[in-house]
């Protein structure tokens, strides 16, 4: 349950960072979709999990983990546009990057452990 509790609070925090970076990308147009996009995608991880926990059953749970890993990919998606087009700086998004993955390894490993006990 506590590590349930702990992810919650991770998938918030990371949508928060991306809120905060976000924030600070310059008003061009380019900047501004690529940020609206990194934005619906990454604050919509910690939504997905959400609705995985509340899951009425295994099949439900794994649906809405691969949904939150979709939202992950096409987050990183994003925000590799967002660094190779020098909008945002590498090392500004370096967290984000590290955080992306790190998501994507939990929540790879909890679809894959519901996935094996169902079979």
């Amino acid at each position: 349950m506590k590590e349930r509790q702990d992810l919650r609070e991770r998938t918030k925090r990371f949508a928060l960072e991306i809120i905060k970076m976000y924030s600070s990308l310059p008003k061009t147009t380019e900047a501004q979709i690529l940020g609206k996009q990194v934005l619906r995608s990454g604050t919509s991880v910690g939504a997905q999990y959400r609705e995985g926990i509340r899951a009425r059953s295994n099949a439900e749970f794994v649906s809405k983990i691969e949904g939150a890993l979709q939202e992950l990919e096409e987050t990183g998606y994003w925000l590799e546009l967002l660094m190779e087009s020098k909008i945002v700086s590498k090392e500004n998004l370096s967290g984000l990057f590290s955080e992306t993955g790190e998501l994507t390894a939990i929540l790879t490993t909890c679809s894959k452990n519901v996935k094996e006990r169902k079979g």
